[in-house]
C-alpha cells in the first residue's frame, strides 16, 4: 500500500478532479452526465496492511515512498483507514515490543475490519510459531477482542476463525457476506453499498436471466438475483468461489449457479468451442440471458469476451481501471449505447477511480 496524504478539506476538490478527468476521458463516446457518488473524507478503508520496521529492538508500522524501499516512514495513526483499525493499531503494537516472542522475526502486519467493527489482524513472520507464540497469540486475541492469525512460511496458525462477516444494507434489506483473510474484498464498504443501489437501479426495468463474469465472493452477484429469475456466475479463484458458496447459502439465494473457470473459459463453453467438466451439471441453454455482468481486473476485458458481451442486450461494467474500461467501450459502443455512467471514488486523494457504466443494444435505426 502506498502512501496516502489526507486533507479532507481538499476532499471535495479532488473528487470534482476525477469527475473532469472521466468527462473528457470518455466524451468521444457521449456517455450521459456522470453520476458521483463520494467517500467519507476520513476511515474508509476497511483493511490495510503495514510492513513492521525493527529498530534497536523496537518493532514500528511502516510505509515506504516508490523508489525509496529502505526509507521507512513510521506510521502511528492511519486517518483513512477504519475507526476499528485505528483503535487496534498501537494497542496491537504497544502488547508486541513488550513481547520478545511476539515482535521477534516480524515483518508485516495486516488488518480487516467491518462495518460493524468485527476485526482479523494477520501477524506475518520470519520464524516458525511455536505453541508459546500461540499462547501469547491468544490472549493477544481476548485482549483486543479480534480474531489473530499467524503466518509463516508453509504455516497458518487460525486461533479463532480466518474471516470476518460484513453486513451490508440495501434497499431496507440486509446482506451478509464472509470476508476471507486472503481474498479479495471491495476496501470501501459505504461506497460498495453505493455500487450495490447504483446497480441494483441500473437493473429494475430488466428481466430475463443474468451472467457474471468474474463474481468474486458474490459481492454483487447475491444483491442482483432479487432482480433477475437465474443468475450464473463464474469466478477462476478457488478462494472466492468457496466464500461464494457460503454468501449463497447465508443470504438464502435459490437462483443463482457458480461455476469456477476463467471469463476466457466461459466465453469458449458460450461459443460451444469446447465442452468443460466443470459445467457438467449447468445447463447453458436452459437460461434466457438478456444481461451480462463484468467486474474485470485492471486489464480489462480480454477481445473474446467483449465480443461474448456485445451478444446480451444489456452490459453491466464495474471497472477498476478508466483506460481499459475505455478500449473496451469503444468496440462495445458499436452494438449499445451506454445509458448511465458512474464515478464511485473508493480511494479518495488518489488517482484510482471505480467506475459504472449500463449499456443497451441500439435498435435498428440508431
Amino acid at each position: 500500500m502506498s502512501i496516502t496524504a489526507v486533507y479532507p478539506e481538499r476532499y471535495d476538490a479532488q473528487l470534482e478532479e476525477k469527475r473532469a478527468r472521466m468527462t473528457e476521458l470518455f466524451s468521444a463516446l457521449a456517455p450521459p452526465d456522470i453520476e458521483v457518488f463520494s467517500s467519507e473524507p476520513q476511515h474508509y478503508r476497511m483493511r490495510a496492511e503495514f510492513k513492521i520496521w525493527q529498530q534497536d529492538s523496537v518493532a514500528h508500522y511502516a510505509m515506504f515512498e516508490p523508489g525509496a524501499p529502505r526509507t521507512p516512514i513510521f506510521i502511528e495513526q492511519f486517518p483513512i483507514g477504519s475507526l476499528r483499525i485505528n483503535e487496534l493499531m498501537m494497542p496491537l503494537l504497544n502488547t508486541v515490543n513488550a513481547s520478545d516472542l511476539l515482535r521477534q522475526k516480524l515483518f508485516q502486519i495486516e488488518f480487516l475490519t467491518t462495518l460493524a467493527g468485527e476485526a482479523l489482524v494477520t501477524m506475518i513472520y520470519h520464524k516458525a510459531l511455536e505453541d508459546d507464540w500461540q499462547l501469547e497469540a491468544e490472549a493477544l486475541e481476548k485482549q483486543l477482542r479480534c480474531k489473530i492469525i499467524g503466518r509463516s512460511k508453509k504455516q497458518k496458525l487460525v486461533l479463532s476463525e480466518d474471516f470476518v462477516t460484513e453486513t451490508l444494507s440495501l434497499r431496507g434489506q440486509y446482506f451478509s457476506y464472509q470476508q476471507v483473510e486472503t481474498g479479495f474484498t471491495q476496501p470501501n464498504a459505504n461506497v460498495c453499498e453505493k455500487m450495490l443501489n447504483w446497480a441494483l437501479d441500473c437493473s429494475d426495468s430488466i428481466q430475463g436471466d443474468l451472467l457474471e463474469l468474474y463474481c468474486g465472493n458474490g459481492n454483487f452477484t447475491i444483491p442482483l438475483a432479487t432482480q433477475f429469475d437465474k443468475v450464473l456466475a463464474t469466478e477462476i479463484s478457488s478462494t472466492s468461489v468457496k466464500s461464494a458458496k457460503v454468501n449463497i447459502a447465508a443470504n438464502q439465494c435459490k437462483n443463482i449457479e457458480i461455476a469456477r473457470m476463467s471469463s476466457e473459459e466461459f466465453s469458449q463453453a458460450m461459443d460451444k468451442v469446447r465442452p468443460f467438466r466443470r459445467l457438467k451439471d449447468i445447463d447453458l441453454d436452459s437460461y434466457n440471458f438478456s444481461t451480462i455482468f463484468v467486474d474485470p481486473p485492471r486489464s480489462g476485458l480480454d477481445e473474446h469476451t467483449t465480443q461474448i458481451s456485445k451478444g446480451f442486450d444489456h452490459i453491466l461494467y464495474i471497472s477498476c481501471n478508466p483506460d481499459t474500461l475505455r478500449e473496451n467501450l469503444v468496440s462495445i459502443c458499436e452494438s449499445h449505447k451506454i445509458e448511465r455512467f458512474a464515478l464511485f471514488d473508493q480511494f479518495p486523494y488518489t488517482h484510482h477511480i471505480e467506475c459504472g457504466v449500463l449499456l443497451t443494444r441500439r435498435s435498428a435505426e440508431s
